[in-house]
């Protein structure tokens, strides 16, 4: 079998099968990262040893017959930024560069309680704040399908090492679009679940056990190559945990199979306002027609009357609070409770007004970003959008709007654009119904495309 292409349930299968075993799965891998990592630079602080030593260990499992987790034997990588016991947590930042965590945050915890190896960290934009993933303590990460294009951020190290087949999956974290755009601009699946639908508890590094500041707008979220593994990899992290008190007790259910024909789709090949490459737009409104010849129902859709331009200000506000909120010492003007509960309840707002949407259509089809992966630049240096240039912090913009709405958003691979690119789309869903959208986005993936193999790997 291809080992590094396989499915995250086939590999598991196989290894349960021992037609496979979970050292040489591991290897596989690692051949991989052999081969790739070096002009990718994707995948960062690597336990080749303790990964192998492991891996062992499930094959030995195997051998006893003993009852097998979902992920039994599965090597896989993670963002580095969820807090890790015996490995690293860095976030691209030196002063974390040698920061240990003392236990493994819930999500990472029920990850290898399902049985998985985790093997190594992926590269990050420095403290997760850029849409590149570039920082001083692991430099640059390209885009496996041009080295001189982005991969995107700030999950962008996981993003390219998924597609290029250095791990079967990996968890990003998402508070502006920092999963489904790397996704995106690499070709691969991402999922932003509802907002507090998976524990953010150790989620970022905290040496010092202060109070946890991000409390909105951000979420964790597999990224794989098929909507089945991302399936997979949410039923797994998703639900309370014990430590995140923010979590609601929603059931997490099984991804329905659907047929088009019972599906209502919205789309909107742009938001007013909002800079879109003509291919990403074209690519919307084709796989929109294909999906109604097909028997959806379908129909361009009068989005909220918002101001959305006003919700990205607005979702920046709130991260801004936040972020003053997590600082050792007090500003000296520090904002207003009143400002803080006024601006919740103008996200309120936003919020009801996407639900009256989702109301009569199961999800919306829309760009994920701006562009297809654009060039290794500056931050902030204009970016080119079909030979303009266009604000750097808009890139983010389709997908930041969903991070202050808090509905689920996923992105999904469909084509290429004219130099070769992949192109991504966005599906958004009704809140907490992230295995009815999964089930939308596998009925569309025939149409869409899926996966495909960036050339060389």
């Amino acid at each position: 079998m291809d080992a590094i292409f396989s499915s995250i349930a086939d590999l598991a299968a196989a290894i349960a099968k021992r037609k496979i075993s979970a050292v040489e799965a591991l290897d596989a891998h690692l051949a991989q990262i052999d081969s790739h990592n070096g002009a990718v630079n994707a995948v960062i602080s690597l336990d080749r040893e303790g990964a192998r030593e492991r891996a062992r260990n499930a094959d030995a499992a195997v051998a006893r017959g003993e009852a097998l987790g979902p992920l039994h034997g599965v090597p896989f990588t993670l963002k580095d930024t969820h807090e890790t016991a015996g490995m690293k947590t860095t976030v691209g930042y030196p002063p974390f560069a040698d920061y240990v965590a003392s236990h493994d945050s819930p999500v990472v915890a029920r990850l290898k309680a399902a049985g998985g190896n985790l093997f190594a960290k992926t590269n990050v934009a420095t403290m997760l704040s850029d849409w590149q993933s570039n920082n001083p303590l692991f430099g640059r990460t390209s885009n496996p399908w041009n080295l001189e294009r982005t991969a995107g951020g700030s999950s962008g190290g996981a993003a390219a090492a998924v597609a290029a087949g250095m791990t079967p999956f990996d968890v990003g974290t998402d508070m502006q679009d920092s999963i489904r755009l790397p996704a995106a601009f690499c070709g691969v699946y991402g999922l932003k679940p509802t907002e507090r639908r998976v524990s953010l508890a150790g989620a970022f590094p905290d040496p010092t056990g202060a109070a946890r500041s991000v409390r909105l707008m951000s979420c964790l979220g597999p990224l794989a190559r098929s909507v089945d593994d991302l399936s997979l990899i949410y039923r797994i992290i998703a639900g309370p945990d014990g430590r995140d008190t923010d979590l609601a007790p929603v059931p997490v259910e099984a991804m329905p199979k659907l047929d088009l024909q019972t599906v209502r789709i919205a789309f909107a090949s742009t938001f007013p306002g909002f800079p879109v490459a003509g291919d990403i737009s074209a690519a919307v409104e084709n796989l929109a027609r294909q999906l109604q010849s097909d028997g959806a129902t379908v129909e361009e859709t009068k989005l909220p009357r918002l101001d959305l331009h006003d919700d990205l200000a607005q979702g920046g506000a709130l991260i801004g609070m936040m972020m003053e909120a997590a600082q050792p010492e007090p500003p000296e003007e520090p904002t207003p409770v009143s400002r803080w509960f006024g601006a919740l309840a103008r996200r309120d707002r936003s919020i009801l007004a996407w639900d009256a949407l989702f109301e009569s259509h199961d999800a919306l089809l829309c760009p994920v970003a701006m562009t297809t992966a654009f060039p290794h630049c500056e931050p902030g240096a204009p970016i080119k959008v079909d030979g303009q240039g266009q604000n750097y912090w808009m890139i983010p913009a389709y997908g930041a709007v969903f991070n202050y709405s808090g509905h689920p958003a996923l992105s999904m691979p469909c084509g290429q654009d004219g130099v070769g690119l992949p192109i991504g789309l966005q599906l958004v869903g009704k809140r907490w119904s992230e295995s009815r959208l999964l089930g939308v986005a596998r009925a569309m993936t025939a149409l869409a495309g899926g996966f495909n193999r960036p050339p060389g790997y």
